[in-house]
């Protein structure tokens, strides 16, 4: 009887497929913009490895194919750029505007390509992170990661704690199921309330207080994964030190 176990069979790489990456993954190295983002510019077809149209997501290419995007080439980048701003009020926190309102890159100027790690409301003020690390940023923004936001948020009138504790158990709006979160009221003021959340969704803070019956006059986001403004004015930015980078990176499985 043969007693030798079959051996397993895999096939090795060409020398070709090595060192391929995902198209969305060059392109968010490259610091040009999210993977997320990227993905949209794929499907639209302004994209192109080597002179040709990619629209497919999931496309890979290698680091020396020539990447362009509505014909600008991209590259991966030498070094990664990190920087907390704490954003004032009436500053769009988008790359450009069409309406050519003041940007956050207006305020945060830098000859290297940098995007907003998320958003903030027009007029939400606080903690925003910039960066040209695609990956960190799309890990940053995933729901999957459970990144904390924290917000202060000044009501229309005070917060009664049956209705805090509806949006500590989590809403449904709209068919919409918001996560649990923690929500502290103040006691000098109770107008006055912090909210700490975890998925990021759009216009989340001010969806939940109108759902049950509070106006939200006013919206500040204090700390965004752990980085805080602390010692930064309305307006005002740094670059995030070694050590915050690093507590990001393993916050979100990098390192």
């Amino acid at each position: 009887m043969n007693t030798n176990k079959p051996k397993k069979i895999t096939r090795k790489k060409s020398s070709s497929e090595s060192g391929l990456i995902r198209l969305n993954k060059f392109i968010a190295d490259a610091g040009y913009c999210s993977r997320r983002k990227a993905d949209e510019l794929i499907s639209s077809g302004v994209v192109k490895v080597n002179g040709a149209v990619v629209s497919e997501l999931g496309a890979k290419v290698h680091p020396s194919d020539l990447v362009t995007i509505k014909g600008d080439p991209v590259s991966i980048k030498e070094h990664n750029i990190y920087i907390v701003l704490n954003k004032p009020k009436d500053v769009i926190t988008t790359t450009s505007d069409e309406k050519s309102r003041k940007t956050v890159l207006d305020i945060v100027r830098k000859q290297t390509r940098i995007f907003p790690v998320g958003r903030l409301d027009r007029n939400t003020t606080g903690v925003l992170l910039l960066t040209n690390d695609g990956e960190l940023a799309h890990r940053l923004t995933h729901p999957s990661y459970e990144i904390q936001r924290e917000y202060a948020v000044k009501l229309d009138k005070a917060l009664k704690p049956a209705d805090a504790q509806k949006i500590a158990d989590g809403l449904e709006i709209d068919g919409e199921k918001m996560a649990p979160c923690s929500i502290i009221i103040s006691q000098q003021d109770k107008t006055k309330v912090f909210v700490t959340l975890t998925e990021g969704k759009n216009h989340e803070v001010k969806r939940i207080f109108e759902f049950i019956g509070y106006e939200v006059k006013q919206l500040d986001r204090k700390s965004y994964a752990g980085i805080t403004y602390k010692g930064l004015e309305k307006g005002r930015y740094r670059h995030l030190t070694r050590k915050e980078v690093l507590y990001l990176k393993k916050l979100v499985g990098i390192i």
